[in-house]
């Protein structure tokens, strides 16, 4: 990801150093981005300075915390933090009532906000006089998931670490939940609480919407927003196709993805909107402290 969004810094002619932890990752780095200055030894052997004007931290999900909190407690106050902004609900809910306390902007980067795809849906959505209803599929595979080298409390809050994704983007278009029925079943040895998830309810937009998901079986990821006149289907998220109102055919829409082409999608526009303080477009650590105690917990089958 440091990788990522030092091609998207670039583009923008943005000022930036990179801070890494292992000195072979760093050397990596440098090949590939001669002209970065790089630091290896981790944020604790580096001196932060008055120079920064905000930091992004692209660490793996095991030490988001431990490294948003450090800079948070050396003054950098304008953070974009990748989700999903700690490992476990312990570490989101003590880093929002830190950020709170010390008057400090973390911003989730959820990017998927920002792909060429939704942000088309989200005009459609406004011509058309909103959404109706939506719902969407979180299906993970459970094949890619099990051997990977990760901290087994990141697996066990997996819905939190990669399927709010989706989950995000659902709500972002349709509305956060107002209300919600959730309902769980099965389990597996890495994610023990649920494996097979099922829920409904209505959103702040008055928006019905329903979801589900089977990690034990096969899918992938699905959002589809029906409005009056249109269906938008997100199948898969990097594109829109849509069924307009009195026809079978799904047909898709033609979007200037160049941008997510260029660089990793969505990262370009999210990135941007970080360095011009567009809040009102992001998720911060306390609208996801809020999301998952309420919704995010009780959908995972993690909470009453």
């Amino acid at each position: 990801m440091a990788k990522e969004y030092a091609k998207v810094l670039q583009a923008l002619s943005v000022d930036f150093d990179v801070i890494g932890r292992g000195k072979d990752n760093c050397d990596r780095f440098c090949l590939e981005f001669p002209d970065i200055k790089v630091f290896s030894g981790g944020l604790e052997k580096f001196h932060l300075h008055d120079q920064y004007d905000a930091a992004i931290v692209a660490s793996n999900v095991e030490s988001l915390f431990d490294n948003t909190i450090f800079l948070i407690e050396k003054g950098i106050n304008n953070i974009l933090l990748e989700k999903p902004g700690g490992k476990n609900k312990e570490q989101i809910i003590e880093l929002a009532r830190i950020a709170d306390v010390q008057k400090a902007t973390v911003l989730l980067g959820y990017n998927r906000r920002f792909y060429s795809s939704v942000l088309r849906a989200k005009e459609i959505i406004k011509e058309d006089g909103g959404v109706l209803s939506f719902n969407f599929e979180f299906t993970e595979w459970v094949h890619t998931v099990e051997p990977l080298g990760i901290d087994k409390d990141v697996k066990q809050n997996w819905f939190l670490a990669n399927s709010t994704h989706v989950v995000d983007t659902a709500f972002y278009l349709g509305g956060k939940p107002r209300e919600i029925v959730t309902y769980v079943a099965g389990g597996i040895k890495w994610h023990t609480a649920s494996s097979i998830f099922a829920g409904a309810g209505i959103s702040d937009r008055d928006a019905l919407f329903s979801y589900n998901a089977n990690w034990e079986a096969p899918g992938r990821w699905v959002l589809e927003v029906l409005t009056k006149k249109r269906r938008c289907i997100f199948k898969p998220m990097e594109k829109l196709q849509v069924q307009e109102i009195g026809s079978v055919a799904v047909n898709p829409v033609e979007i200037d993805d160049t941008l997510d082409v260029q660089f990793k999608p969505g990262l370009y526009l999210q990135t941007k909107a970080f360095l011009n303080n567009e809040l009102e477009v992001f998720c911060d650590i306390q609208e996801q402290e809020n999301m998952m105690t309420n919704f995010y917990l009780k959908m995972s089958g993690y909470g009453s």
